[in-house]
């Protein structure tokens, strides 16, 4: 039961993703033209290369925040990430002499062969 609902939430999650392909590529595309712009405005000395740079920034920090909902899809990554690591978990179990069934059917069975 416990894999149905890992499969359930997999499912559900890469849906969610793959709804939110075309909003994550322009986020990533905005931020990244944000991120040159901002190095571009640091370098530009002249006051009218500052505003046109302030001015482009502000363009690609719209494109940004309206690529916003985009975060569902960095939230539905995340589950599914945690969804494959916690399908391929393997579980430990170590066997204690104290509670191996076996110990009391070998020490009958060395009774009877001493016998």
């Amino acid at each position: 039961m416990k894999k149905f609902g890992l499969a359930a939430a997999g499912v559900i999650a890469a849906i969610i993703l793959l709804a939110n392909v075309g909003p994550l590529a322009g986020l990533a595309i905005s931020l990244v033209i944000l991120y040159f712009v901002f190095k571009q405005f640091i370098k530009a000395e002249s006051a009218w290369g500052k505003v046109i740079w302030a001015i482009i920034s502000l363009v690609a920090l719209s494109g940004a925040i309206a690529n916003i909902p985009s975060v569902i899809g960095i939230a539905a990554a995340l589950v599914l990430y945690f969804v494959y690591k916690k399908w391929n978990e393997t579980k430990s179990e170590q066997v204690s002499g104290e509670k191996d069934p076996f110990i009391n059917f070998e020490k009958q069975w060395a009774d009877l062969n001493k016998n």
